[in-house]
């Protein structure tokens, strides 16, 4: 890797370059429901307002997703922003493997089909597919699945059985039955001609399976319980179970509904066995990584397995690039090569990530091109700082004070040169649905916003404040043809916890400033019609080097 190059006509500051990524935090399409025009952010419009600003994209094909009507996502922005250019995604990716046929053809695919055509005499082998259960193109796509059964089905495969994560999340936070009743027809279709298809198992996505971080480990552990060993509470029908449970627990959304198994004379329909195959059908890798451990790996020590199946487990990609987790998977991930961070070692810039474990991740592996570990370990720290684990919305400052009192201190140290943070209040919190604690969530962090902004001043430092997609500034469903608020029945407007499709912020708070660029203070007075990809060169710019010549624009008008 070739070291960055100086730039003559730029010197950059005497402090350090801090990029602050605020997490969910976009510039709202409507007035009711943007929580963040809705919060006193006094620190964050004082800045913009004294500061060369504009917005940029951060959803669709800005970030590598099929079409612009796919929300962006914090694994998607981090990787944009951190690579300085646009791959192809997760969702394109599965998508096209599986219009050319690419995946059918790979081995991966072959290996797990192979495995369950035989079997012992009495005994169907099964092929198990587990994932988020919506057509949110964050995660997964219901898509996918389905044409996955039915080449499983032309294939031979005599037995398949869906083991579903409700979303809520990405898709309406209780649009779960819209997705159960027309899968279950699709799957009474296919089951014909001796192929025997059902859905076996389930709960909501924040309760079992899609833990990350190893934040809560016991997600993980009710899933396994779940989908493999059957034991959970039992249900009739999935419908049964998402009504008898909302009956139960009065406003319970989607993400949040409790673990059950579907059984047909008292019996467990679907749970895993040796010699069955499953397959992980998340595309997305920061959700995938733990309970595809529990199924690979010989030396587990997060909770007890108890019964572990032999099986012959792939994932829908490659889940960690440098590990290469899991062992066996469907679709090659983008091959993101030449980070902002690789360039930034091989120069000899000093570098700090830092984040709470929601996000830390995004800020490390996805900021670096989906890769683990640091690229110079003398030039490179990283921090974490544990969540909290407990509902967002009942610490909706999360640990935004934590994160900006070491910001703060690194700042003032001279250490680094360059300081990259995450804020995961407008995310973490926005996917709760619960506005007053997402109002509560933005002005936490705009006092942490204020205390930075003072100390890159006082540090001779550059400030850039952006996002990596919108969430919090979209907290209504909204009617797509009039912009009416949609309302439930007793009028109050109903919860949006998916991402949005607006505009983040890019604002380059430069207290220093001695006329060395344009700097006309105002909205759009930096370069518009970008996307967050243009972070990256922008970032290498106030630094004092030359961006490579293939990266996304800079907003900067240097």
């Amino acid at each position: 890797m070739e070291a960055l190059k100086k730039n003559p006509s730029w010197k950059g500051r005497r402090g350090p370059v801090v990029l602050v990524i605020m997490d969910g935090v976009g510039y709202g399409k409507y007035k009711e429901g943007d929580a963040v025009a809705d919060s006193k952010m006094y620190n964050l419009r004082a800045l913009r307002e004294k500061s060369p600003n504009t917005k940029l994209k951060a959803h669709g094909t800005a970030v590598g997703l099929p079409s612009d009507d796919d929300m962006g996502n914090s694994e998607v922005g981090h990787n944009a922003m951190g690579c300085g250019r646009v791959f192809n995604q997760g969702a394109a990716l599965v998508s096209k493997s599986i219009e050319t046929g690419a995946m059918f053809e790979g081995r991966a695919w072959k290996e797990i089909t192979s495995n369950v055509k035989g079997g012992a005499a009495g005994r169907s082998p099964t092929l198990h597919f587990i994932g988020l259960f919506s057509d949110g193109n964050v995660h997964s796509h219901l898509d996918h699945l389905k044409a996955m059964i039915a080449q499983a089905k032309k294939e031979g495969v005599k037995r398949v059985r869906v083991h579903i994560l409700f979303d809520g999340r990405d898709v309406g936070e209780t649009s779960a039955l819209e997705y159960v009743d027309p899968f279950e027809a699709f799957l009474k279709e296919e089951s014909a001609g001796g192929f025997d298809a059902k859905i076996a198992s389930g709960g909501g996505r924040m309760w079992i399976t899609m833990d990350r971080y190893g934040a809560d480990w016991s997600m993980v552990e009710r899933g396994w319980q779940t989908h493999v060993t059957g034991s959970a509470r039992r249900f009739a029908s999935v419908r049964e179970a998402v009504e008898t449970y909302r009956k139960e627990i009065p406003g319970i959304i989607d993400q949040d509904l409790k673990e059950f198994v579907i059984a047909e004379g008292g019996r467990p329909v679907g749970t895993i066995e040796d010699g069955d195959s499953v397959v992980y059908f998340n595309f997305r890798g920061d959700r995938s990584l733990e309970i595809t451990a529990a199924f690979e790996e010989d030396k587990f020590d997060k909770f007890n397995r108890g019964r572990r199946p032999k099986v012959c487990y792939a994932g829908m990609m490659e889940y960690d690039g440098d590990l290469h987790v899991p062992r066996r998977y469907l679709v090659s991930p983008p091959s993101i090569d030449r980070t902002m961070g690789e360039y930034l070692a091989a120069t000899g810039v000093r570098t700090l990530a830092i984040s709470e474990t929601q996000k830390y991740g995004h800020v490390t592996y996805f900021f670096n091109g989906n890769r683990s570990g640091k690229f110079d370990d003398r030039l490179e720290d990283y921090v974490e700082i544990k969540s909290d684990v407990i509902p967002f919305e009942q610490r909706p400052w999360m640990k935004c004070a934590e994160i900006t009192d070491q910001v703060i201190e690194a700042v003032i140290s001279g250490k680094y040169d360059f300081i990259r943070l995450n804020y995961p209040n407008g995310d973490m919190v926005g996917h709760t649905g619960i506005y007053q604690a997402v109002v509560c969530s933005m002005e936490a962090m705009d006092i942490q916003l204020g205390r930075l902004a003072k100390a890159v001043s006082e540090a001779g430092a550059i400030m850039v404040i952006t996002a990596d997609h919108g969430n919090s500034d979209d907290m209504f469903e909204h009617d797509r043809k009039t912009g009416e608020v949609s309302r439930k029945s007793d009028g109050t407007p109903k919860a949006k916890t998916s991402h949005s499709l607006n505009p983040v912020p890019c604002i380059v708070y430069d207290p220093g400033y001695r006329g060395e660029y344009p700097n006309e203070p105002k909205e759009g007075s930096l370069n518009e019609g970008l996307g967050i990809s243009s972070i990256a060169a922008t970032c290498i710019q106030l630094l004092g080097y030359t961006p490579p010549e293939d990266y996304d624009k800079s907003a900067l008008k240097i």
